[in-house]
């Protein structure tokens, strides 16, 4: 048996409500054994923590049925397969949305005003106008706004835990991992949060905002804009951009999920400029410059 099945059979063990002190002593010696033992362990590991909900599942249905390294692969390959209808349209916030693109598909979406959207893979997008208020919100993805000037009825784009303002711009906004990035083409906008309503950020022509939602948005940051979004052009530039961003981003351009062993190697930086149709040479890119092994399942890519 090879160390990566070895190791899956560990975690199988070691979570099947039936380990003893004795088995997590035995696994910890194990995994001691050789650097490669210790490899092996850390990608069971994260395997079985990406699992998530249906290893939870796996693990409960316990007393009805032998779980197996199979299963463990199994569940995640649903997992996997889970977060591909998510992307695609089929399941998720994407069901509130009105406007949806799949994986590797971009879409130019006119407005009733004159506006339009510029949605990226992956993207969701709700539009609700009125005489008042021109309101638009992205469940998830990323999409780039040419706002048709009406000063009457302002622009809003919700995103997250945070609102975006504009009367005439062109502006993106793009939901991270960890936060929403508002980046301004041309014109002005304004940026505030659920958290602090009050504390407006302006932003004009090459700059970004950031926010989480938990506080007031960042100070604006002078960048290039078109570098930043490059994905209008079918490219993809990477500026020190952290891994875990760059996942999430090519998880939009091809199927398959890909699990970061890591927080420690999610922080890894990433640069470089790549064809946005070609995202495995992003991974293998990846692979060549960063101190990391990639490894690839069905329907998973393995990064530790």
């Amino acid at each position: 048996m090879v160390l990566s099945d070895e190791a899956i059979d560990w975690m199988v063990r070691l979570n099947s409500g039936r380990a003893t002190a004795n088995d997590h002593v035995a696994f910890a010696a194990w995994r001691q054994t050789s650097e490669k033992h210790e490899q092996a362990a850390r990608e069971a590991e994260a395997i079985w923590h990406g699992v998530g909900i249906a290893g939870t599942r796996v693990r409960r249905a316990d007393r009805k049925v032998k779980l197996t390294r199979r299963a463990v692969l199994g569940a995640g390959i649903l997992v996997a397969g889970g977060a591909l209808l998510a992307r695609s349209g089929s399941i998720g916030p994407h069901l509130l949305a009105d406007h949806v693109t799949g994986i590797g598909e971009q879409r130019n979406l006119f407005l009733d005003d004159g506006s339009s959207a510029f949605l990226n893979a992956g993207t969701s997008l709700s539009v609700d106008f009125s005489a008042r208020e021109r309101l638009l919100r992205i469940h998830g993805g990323q999409a780039a706004f040419t706002v048709a000037h009406d000063p009457s009825r302002p622009f809003i784009v919700a995103a997250g835990a945070g609102r975006t303002r504009a009367v005439g711009t062109v502006f993106d906004v793009d939901i991270r991992p960890r936060e929403v990035v508002v980046t301004v083409i041309e014109g002005t906008v304004d940026i505030a949060t659920e958290a602090a309503p009050s504390s407006l950020v302006i932003a004009t022509v090459d700059q970004r905002v950031r926010y989480d939602g938990t506080a007031p948005p960042s100070p604006p940051e002078t960048i290039d804009s078109d570098a930043e979004t490059a994905w209008r052009r079918g490219k993809l530039i990477f500026d020190r951009r952290p891994l875990g961003d760059v996942v999430a981003e090519l998880e939009r351009y091809r199927t398959g999920r890909i699990v970061i062993a890591s927080d420690r190697l999610r922080s890894l930086e990433v640069t470089g400029v790549f064809d946005l149709t070609e995202p495995e040479a992003v991974l293998g890119a990846i692979e060549a410059t960063l101190p990391v092994r990639i490894t690839r399942l069905p329907l998973v890519t393995l990064i530790r």
